[in-house]
C-alpha cells in the first residue's frame, strides 16, 4: 500500500512516516499544501493523510 503523507510540522510528520514504514506501507511525505497536489495528481496512492492548516495552501 502507497501511502501520501501531507503534514507540516517536523515532528509529527518523522512520527507519522517512522510507524507507517515500520508497519510495511511505502510513504511520501511532503510539507506544504501545493507540494501535497502535485504529488496526489502525478503518482497513484491508496491512501492520503492530509493536514488541514498547511502552508501554501490548507488541506
Amino acid at each position: 500500500m502507497r501511502i501520501l503523507l501531507v503534514e507540516d510540522e517536523q515532528k509529527t510528520g518523522d512520527y507519522l512516516k517512522q510507524g507507517l514504514s515500520e508497519a510495511g506501507y511505502i510513504t511520501d511525505w511532503v510539507t506544504d499544501g501545493l507540494s501535497g497536489k502535485h504529488q496526489a495528481l502525478s503518482e497513484e496512492y491508496d491512501l492520503i493523510i492530509l493536514d488541514v492548516m498547511l502552508p501554501k495552501l490548507d488541506g
